[in-house]
C-alpha cells in the first residue's frame, strides 16, 4: 500500500511539474530565433528581446485556463494528504480525483483553444512550430486525468 501511495504521490508532482514548466516557458512556438509562450514573444539574436504578448481574449482563456489547472492540482494534492490523515476506513478520495480531473479538463481546454486559435495571433508559416511547453501542457492532461481517476478508485486502507 506505501509502494501504491508513493506511486499516486509521484505522478501527481509530475503532473504539477509538466503543468509550471508548460505554463512559465516561453516554448509555445518556436519560428528560428522567435519563439513565443502565454505570456510574451521572444526574438533571439544579436539580442535578446522580450514583449508582452497580444491582449486577446483567446490568449486570455488560455492564460486562466493553464492557471486554474495548477490551482486545481496543487489544490488536489493539498487535499489528498488532508484526506489521507481525516478519511475513515474503506473511503475514497472522491474530492481530491475530482480536482483532479477538472485540473486535466482545464489544461486540455487551454491546450486546444491555443491549438484552434494561435493562428490568429502569429501567422502561420512553414518555419513554425509547437515547443516544448505545448508538448508538455499536451502530456499533463492525460496523466492528470489518469491520476484523477486512480483517487477515484483508491480506497483508503489502514
Amino acid at each position: 500500500m506505501l509502494l501504491l501511495l508513493l506511486g499516486i504521490i509521484v505522478l501527481h508532482v509530475t503532473v504539477l511539474v509538466l503543468l509550471f514548466v508548460s505554463t512559465i516557458v516561453s516554448q509555445w512556438l518556436v519560428n528560428g530565433g522567435h519563439t513565443a509562450d502565454l505570456w510574451q514573444n521572444c526574438t533571439s539574436g544579436s539580442v535578446f528581446h522580450c514583449l508582452t504578448s497580444s491582449t486577446n481574449e483567446w490568449l486570455q482563456s488560455v492564460q486562466a485556463m493553464m492557471i486554474l489547472s495548477i490551482i486545481f492540482s496543487v489544490l488536489s494534492l493539498f487535499l489528498f494528504f488532508c484526506q489521507l490523515f481525516t478519511l475513515t476506513k474503506g473511503g475514497r478520495f472522491y474530492v481530491t480525483g475530482i480536482f483532479q480531473i477538472l485540473a486535466g479538463l482545464c489544461v486540455m481546454s487551454g491546450a486546444a483553444i491555443f491549438t484552434v486559435r494561435h493562428t490568429d495571433w502569429h501567422q502561420a508559416s512553414e518555419n513554425t512550430s509547437y515547443g516544448f511547453a505545448y508538448i508538455l501542457a499536451w502530456l499533463a492532461f492525460p496523466l492528470a486525468l489518469a491520476s484523477g481517476i486512480v483517487y477515484v478508485i483508491l480506497r483508503k486502507r489502514e
